[in-house]
């Protein structure tokens, strides 16, 4: 698969647009990137405590008539629902799903070492945000794209979900999650290209970003591989510019190159 190529680049200034795990980190980022480019967009920001965000409170004082705030949790499927009908009757040109779990202390959730570290409760909480949620918001939002323009449907991947690149083990419920995520993007594309020809479905690696997700981890990023936020987010909206059709169903990183499931 080659890597992207803007030769004649997608406008995504304009229409309707929303960033799903919108409440920090890379998601926080993408909202904040679109709406200092144009004046020209809706962006709907969603995620699990949205409401009470203050990080997202400010961007709406800044931008009140271009942003909607919404609570969503995308495991549940009453929920989701909820969303669907926040959205009522606007067509999305681009959706993104910035939302993931790799850790989480309060519930005893860490990335496993050894195999003995593989917990039910781990892998089912991980795989229930990285992968059921991804599949639950394809099953109910996708009719919420725009289908008379090119519009892109993006999740956050990972470079550890790709099976070909596995070198080190370990990670287990992550990267199974990730590697489950690519699966329902891959299947979900080659469906859209009969029922919705001009939507571009793609998964992406954002590269380590200063975040929570990777904060415990961050020593043992290489020099100059750990990126900001605003970085990463300017560089995913450059990839996703650059796609096409074709393309529709791959797994790009953040520099836009491809990378092998």
């Amino acid at each position: 698969m080659n890597s992207v190529s803007a030769t004649h680049p997608l406008d995504l200034s304009q229409g309707v647009q929303l960033v799903i795990g919108a409440s920090g980190g890379v998601g926080l980022a993408l909202v904040e990137h679109q709406l200092q480019q144009s004046g020209e967009l809706e962006m709907i920001a969603a995620a699990r405590r949205a409401t009470s965000s203050s990080e997202l409170a400010d961007l709406k004082q800044r931008y009140p008539d271009r942003l909607s705030v919404v609570d969503v949790d995308i495991t549940e499927e009453d929920s989701v629902e909820s969303l669907s009908e926040f959205v009522g009757d606007k067509r999305l040109r681009l959706l993104i799903n910035a939302s993931g779990l790799l850790h989480d202390k309060s519930h005893s959730i860490w990335p496993e070492k050894r195999l003995e570290d593989i917990t039910r409760h781990g892998f089912d909480s991980v795989m229930s945000v990285n992968a059921w949620g991804n599949a639950l918001l394809l099953s109910m939002m996708t009719e919420k794209m725009d289908k008379t323009v090119p519009a892109i449907w993006a999740a956050l991947s990972a470079r550890v979900g790709s099976i070909t690149d596995n070198r080190v083990g370990g990670w287990y419920s992550y990267r199974a999650s990730k590697a489950a995520l690519n699966q329902i993007l891959k299947t979900a594309s080659i469906e859209c290209r009969r029922r919705y020809p001009h939507l571009i479905i793609a998964a992406l690696h954002p590269g380590t970003t200063d975040s929570a997700l990777s904060k415990p981890f961050q020593a043992n990023v290489p020099t100059g591989k750990l990126f900001t936020p605003s970085f990463v987010a300017a560089q995913l909206m450059n990839v996703l510019s650059g796609l096409g059709p074709e393309q529709s169903g791959g797994f790009f990183a953040w520099d836009g190159q491809a990378i092998e499931y």
